[in-house]
């Protein structure tokens, strides 16, 4: 050991009672002891020294430090150098000379704590390559082991290729740069990835150098981005863009490639500095519309699957590359606006008939509605006049409803054919949108693909019947159900409504008669053709009045002597007609109104 000193024996040593064990000699216990002592190292406690690795097994190594004891030393503590071996040469930290076994305690993690920070300033300032031992993950990186400080690697400081599972590099040793170190807060930042750049660096400019448009290169998938792939060209990346992976519709770049797939690339374009390389997949297939069967033409049946939607329409793929669209005019026979997404959805597989096809500019035009017949070529005799249908409501206007009988078979009823009875001012009071309702065919007119209906018409004329019922003179009971400025609506026997004008609506007390109020009412007007009922109140006790008054005029008359009046007063008297009369009650009324 090269810390040992060459002792001279002692020159009076009594050999002969050495071996009878008698003596050992002259000398003294003391000075034996002291030329013992003279052949070890001095150390002190808390002193930094190097000593040699004598045994280990696979919990403690062994230090001889030249002292009259070895020092064992956990082998963790030697984790971030896992080629340790006897005989090498290791700094320990004397933490105790002799602890109450006799036992010499050594720390190697506290020996390289003690150095660590010269050292680390050291390898920044050198550019130094160092050794570290990759402990456990944090937030954003790893920590790692160096000279005994926990260092920071961050994660993109690993490799040069991004890292899926940090998780395989906790217990490693790595090589490592130190790369930044904050002498305020002790923080030291190390990397792996500056020490492989230098020599990637030199390797992507011999790649980027020899690149050529239309080059095919062999790549690996290093990364996957919703709008693209990149590729490692071998220490250059290169992007394929997502519409350049397939000449189909791709979703998703997972769909196509997966990570460290190798595969061949063909280079589309790149910048001037070559910093940006653009790379494609599908270039290196035929396009799908030059292997599109030659035979296929307008009028022939194919089958594909729905990739896209949109509200005017539907994209099939019949073939990887081969689109066609739908119209969403051409997926039904209605002429109801409607959106494409009604008819189908994405991955739906759809049958279809060709209407266009251009080769030179690779698109098509697909149809749905021309797999079935136009009911409208035999709307006569499907729906000849004066049938019956069910049909469905689809929507309101001011003026009526308008049906569907079937896909593409529309009509309307008009809001005055809704009901023989019922004044309906909109047809929301009478029905609502998607319910059923039975319908007559009224008219068809074939070009503009539209049936006139009937709804009341299903049911004979009530007013050929009311016309006996509710003749001039006659009187029947009816409620007032509505006001109005110019009058009110009164609600007759039979479900008929008739009108009564404010001054019909006296009652004989003089007082006006109100809503909801049970009366008698005398028909004054009746019209079958605009279905109209005019009614008075008041006409009942005033008529009442009037042939009470006749009847006591002539009554006097028979009584009184006759005088011969005029021939020009009587024909005057013959030619005054009702309406007249009429007049002349009402003046009367007036001005008895005034005498009160």
């Amino acid at each position: 050991m090269e810390n040992l000193k060459n002792v001279a024996p002692l020159e009076d040593f009594d050999w002969n009672a050495y071996e009878s064990g008698d003596s050992v000699g002259s000398a003294t216990h003391e000075e034996m002891e002291k030329a013992y002592d003279s052949t070890l190292n001095n150390v002190h406690d808390r002193e930094v020294v190097d000593g040699t690795v004598i045994a280990m097994n696979k919990r403690e190594v062994v230090v001889n430090i030249g002292f009259k004891s070895d020092g064992i030393i956990p082998l963790n503590e030697f984790r971030y150098n896992p080629d340790l071996k006897v005989g090498d040469t290791v700094e320990v930290y004397v933490e105790n000379q002799e602890d109450k076994k006799g036992q010499l305690i050594l720390s190697h993690r506290k020996a390289r704590a003690a150095r660590s920070w010269d050292r680390i300033n050291a390898a920044l300032e050198n550019e130094e390559i160092i050794k570290g031992y990759i402990k456990c993950r944090t937030k954003g990186g790893m920590i790692v082991d160096v000279f005994g400080i926990e260092a920071f690697l961050p994660g993109s400081q690993i490799d040069v290729k991004p890292i899926r599972d940090y998780d395989i590099f906790v217990g490693k040793t790595m090589e490592f740069k130190v790369v930044k170190i904050n002498q305020e807060f002790k923080n030291v930042v190390v990397s792996h990835k500056a020490l492989i750049e230098a020599e990637l660096e030199q390797q992507k400019k011999e790649i980027i150098s020899k690149l050529e448009k239309g080059q095919v290169l062999e790549g690996t998938v290093k990364n996957i981005t919703s709008y693209g792939v990149f590729i490692d060209l071998g220490g250059v990346d290169g992007l394929i863009h997502i519409t350049d992976l397939s000449w189909g519709r791709v979703s998703d770049p997972k769909e196509v490639v997966e990570l460290d797939q190798k595969l061949n690339v063909v280079i589309l374009d790149f910048d001037d500095e070559k910093k940006r390389i653009a790379l494609g997949l599908k270039q290196l297939t035929p396009h799908p519309w030059d292997a599109l069967d030659p035979n296929l033409k307008v009028g022939d049946h194919v089958k594909g699957k729905v990739v896209v939607m949109a509200d005017y329409g539907a994209f099939i793929e019949i073939a990887p590359g081969v689109e066609g669209l739908i119209h969403v005019s051409e997926m039904s026979w209605s002429q109801h606006l409607r959106s494409a997404q009604d008819f189908m959805k994405v991955g739906d597989e759809v049958e279809a008939v060709i209407l266009t096809l251009d080769r030179e500019e690779r698109k098509m035009s697909l149809g749905l509605k021309q797999l079935k017949q136009d009911p409208w070529e035999t709307i006569e005799e499907k729906y000849p006049v004066g049938s019956k249908h069910m049909a469905k409501v689809r929507n309101f206007t001011n003026f009526g409803v308008f049906v569907e009988i079937e896909e593409g078979v529309d009509g309307l009823i008009h809001i005055s054919d809704l009901s023989w009875t019922k004044k309906i001012k909109h047809p929301s009071e009478f029905t609502q949108i998607g319910a059923e309702i039975e319908v007559m065919v009224l008219e068809i007119d074939k070009d503009n693909r539209r049936l006139s209906l009937g709804h009341k018409q299903l049911e004979e004329n009530p007013w050929d019947v009311f016309e006996t019922v509710f003749t001039v003179g006659s009187v029947h009971e009816g409620t007032i159900v509505e006001m109005q400025d110019r009058g009110a609506v009164i609600a007759l026997p039979y479900g008929v409504e008739g009108f009564a004008t404010p001054k019909h609506l006296v009652k004989e007390d003089g007082s006006q008669a109100q809503l909801d109020e049970k009366l008698e009412f005398k028909v004054i007007e009746f019209n079958k053709d605009t279905k109209r009922i005019i009614l008075s109140h008041s006409r009942i006790f005033e008529d009442a009045a009037r042939a009470e008054e006749r009847a006591e005029k002539k009554s006097a008359k028979k009584a009184a002597p006759k005088k011969e009046e005029p021939a020009g007063i009587q024909n005057q008297a013959a030619s005054t007609t009702l309406g007249d009369l009429d007049a002349l009650v009402a003046l009367k009324e007036q001005l008895e109104a005034e005498k009160k």
